[in-house]
């Protein structure tokens, strides 16, 4: 199916089973623990060995002796294998670092060795015995401000509209500040694990946990250099990714080699230090933003410029994202620059881009409200755009920003908030009041599935996954409102290789890309059965196919009937900028003797096209407001940066926010409809929720202390030598 055109009046409008409270399918299983995880796939490969790997314990150099003899001969001990062993494994999909084979070392936490025993204990206690001789690499210089000194103002920008110079210098109100976001981790509750069958060393069967069944599939492939078709990948239930099992890591290559060579199936999850150092995270920061006001509150000039780091050939975290999109402004100029470190791998981690760049801008813009005494709800007013107003030809598919506003200040409270830092007070606790924006892109993928009509029942396979965001739900809600068929009536089959490609989970697209995907499939089989019927002109309604003289059950047909499609997307998208918006509005409590800071109530506005499930839409809003709370306060990877490593990698030293961080927190959801966008009108809502409310908290304490705190985590030794004499 090809979507060429601005979805008009269709099916979905009626909302009989689409943008309904619906509980997830696969929240009994998950509840009971009977949902099977990657390592806990017994159903299927009962007598699984375990791996157990090894990292590498050198920032970056190469290895020049490895000796496993002790771990070869250690009790329970099947197989070894170390990366002198065989040569460099080709990268798959994405992936900058290598991920086996060979002497050298990228990054501390390399992959370079797993051990396959009976028990998991024999396999750790094995791995232990394996002694590595290293030849370390030139020190290098991991220090981001530095680095950013360094390449400030250097190559041609990312976006160049108008004379910046020449507005900054004409501005009624200038303001330059620094912004500094440390490097953070996925920290999802299940590791990276994998269960693998490769035991003759031809066919190959993957029980993993990832996100894009189709990438992790085609990496493997390319990897191992085998035949696709050789190669089966499942994922039915992932316990977490944010963006950090996108791509294909280190624990299913382990898990092939020592099915392989060990002759069995073989379960592996890496070890928590190694998620956090040996796959993924999202880097460091350091921001420089400038903005330029008229009087009346009207931005002239936008000048943003940032810093992040990662291997050689990677994207790093692209900062910069929001500034040439987001606010009105006469003029800008923004350029994000990436510098190579030796340090693990950096890579997608919810909102890319948008949620660091959003921590320091809409910093930037409380400062900038403060500076022009203006509300900075206000301000933002002020500021809005229909159009990129970086491309002004472009108009937005539909923007409605300056609603999620003025309905948040309205339910929030904020014409009664304190509006003088530091005034207002509850005991020892100095209240305060934030406000941030919130954006994100809306971009969709090819996405496919199959439907099939069995027995009464409709059968939707696509291998597309669900990492705890209810795409099981808003699937199965899809396929029966297409069909016109009760919702217990369809089964969704997700996850599988052997299914149709979908757009998988991530980047803000599956549940758009996705639905869109069943839904053309559903209507491939609706064309089949009216085909079948003699029908020009069938209608689906209540379990039921009429047409003419025609008026039969779904039921009734006994013969299995098949379709598969997928939704393809045409070129008229490109004349519209499509993107989500969202308000953030907090209330913060800063002890006045300690500085501790407490988050006392939290309110989301999203503006994302059409809910396709309040229930699972509202779950992932609050699960990136808490992901903000984290950034704002709490999360920081510390890094050794004589030893190129994250010291606190486990889930002890990283601090996430926890049940006693988390408020009352309110959700609200405009429910537009963007006929740009999708069928549906649905864009996707993971990733917004998480786009600005670690500024809206830090823009509170500000409000809360009269302090600015431009380094994130926003922790107490940062302001406690500050606070307002008691």
């Amino acid at each position: 199916m090809k979507f060429d055109s601005p979805a008009e009046t269709n099916l979905f409008d009626d909302k009989k089973i689409i943008g309904k409270p619906t509980p997830r399918i696969d929240g009994p299983l998950k509840v009971t623990g009977t949902a099977p995880y990657a390592y806990e796939r017994n159903d299927v490969a009962p007598d699984a060995l375990y791996g157990y790997p090894l990292g590498a314990a050198i920032g970056h150099g190469r290895i020049t002796s490895m000796d496993a003899t002790a771990a070869r001969n250690a009790p329970g001990v099947r197989a070894v294998v170390t990366t002198l062993d065989i040569d460099p494994l080709e990268k798959g999909m994405n992936n900058i670092a290598r991920l086996f084979g060979g002497d050298e070392v990228q990054h501390y936490h390399q992959a370079i060795a797993v051990v396959v025993a009976d028990t998991f204990e024999e396999a750790r206690a094995a791995t232990a015995l394996i002694r590595v001789e290293y030849e370390a690499g030139e020190a290098a210089n991991l220090n981001l401000d530095a680095a950013f000194r360094d390449v400030e103002g250097t190559g041609d920008p990312d976006t160049l509209v108008g004379d910046v110079e020449a507005a900054f210098r004409d501005a009624a109100v200038v303001t330059d500040q620094m912004y500094r976001t440390p490097a953070e981790s996925h920290t999802m509750m299940e590791p990276h694990s994998s269960t693998v069958d490769w035991s003759d060393g031809g066919d190959m069967t993957v029980w993993t946990s990832n996100q894009m069944i189709n990438w992790n599939h085609q990496s493997i492939a390319t990897t191992f250099g085998i035949d696709p078709d050789r190669i089966r990948v499942e994922s039915p239930y992932v316990g977490g990714g944010f963006g950090s099992k996108l791509w294909l890591r280190a624990d299913a290559v382990l898990a092939a080699l020592g099915s392989r060579a060990a002759g069995k199936p073989v379960k592996l999850a890496l070890p928590r230090p190694m998620v956090m150092n040996n796959t993924t995270h999202r880097s460091a920061t350091v921001q420089r933003i400038r903005l330029a006001a008229d009087a009346d509150g009207r931005l002239k000039g936008l000048w943003h410029e940032a810093a992040s780091y990662c291997l050689p050939g990677g994207r790093g975290e692209t900062a910069t994202a929001p500034t040439p999109l987001f606010y009105a402004g006469q003029t800008r100029r923004v350029k994000n620059h990436v510098v190579d470190m030796p340090l693990p791998e950096t890579a997608d981690m919810r909102a890319p881009g948008e949620a660091s760049g959003l921590m320091a801008l809409e910093i930037a813009m409380d400062e900038m409200a403060v500076a022009l005494d203006m509300d900075p709800v206000e301000f933002r007013i002020v500021n809005d755009t229909q159009v990129n107003p970086s491309d002004p030809e472009t108009p937005f598919s539909d923007r409605n920003f300056v609603e999620c506003l003025k309905r948040g200040a309205e339910v929030f409270g904020w014409a009664d908030r304190n509006t003088t830092p530091g005034a207002r007070r509850d005991g020892d606790w100095l209240i305060g009041h934030g406000v941030a924006g919130a954006f994100r892109g809306a971009p969709v993928l090819p996405s496919g599935a199959r439907a099939i009509l069995k027995g009464g029942k409709l059968i939707v396979e696509t291998d597309m996954t669900d990492i705890g965001t209810g795409s099981y739900t808003i699937l199965a809600q899809t396929a029966a409102e297409t069909m016109g068929m009760a919702l217990k009536d369809v089964e969704m089959r997700l996850a599988d290789s052997t299914y149709p490609v979908s757009s998988g989970s991530g980047g803000q697209f599956g549940a758009a890309s996705s639905t869109a995907g069943v839904y053309a499939a559903c209507m491939a089989l609706r064309d089949k059965i009216a085909g079948r019927l003699g029908l020009n002109d069938a209608a689906f309604a209540d379990g039921r196919v009429t047409g003419g003289a025609t008026d039969m059950a779904l039921s009734e047909i006994t013969e299995e009937v098949s379709a598969e499609d997928a939704i393809e997307w045409g070129d008229f998208q490109d004349g519209y900028e499509v993107a989500t918006f969202g308000a953030h509005f907090v209330e913060v409590g800063v002890h006045a003797l300690t500085g501790e800071s407490r988050v006392r109530r939290m309110l989301a506005v999203c503006d994302a096209g059409r809910i396709l499930n309040p229930i699972t839409a509202r779950s992932q809003v609050i699960g990136g407001m808490v992901m903000g709370v984290g950034a704002a306060l709490s999360e920081d990877m510390a890094l050794d940066r004589t030893r190129g490593f994250f010291a606190n990698h486990d889930m002890a030293g990283y601090e996430v926010a926890v049940h006693a961080d988390i408020p009352d927190q309110q959700v609200l959801f405009l429910d537009t409809l963007d006929g740009v966008a999708t069928p549906l009108k649905a864009k996707g809502v993971g990733e917004l929720g998480i786009c600005g409310v670690a500024a809206a908290v830090a823009n509170a304490i500000y409000n809360a202390t009269g302090i600015r705190v431009r380094d994130y985590p926003l922790t107490m030794d940062k302001f406690l030598d500050r606070l307002p004499v008691t």
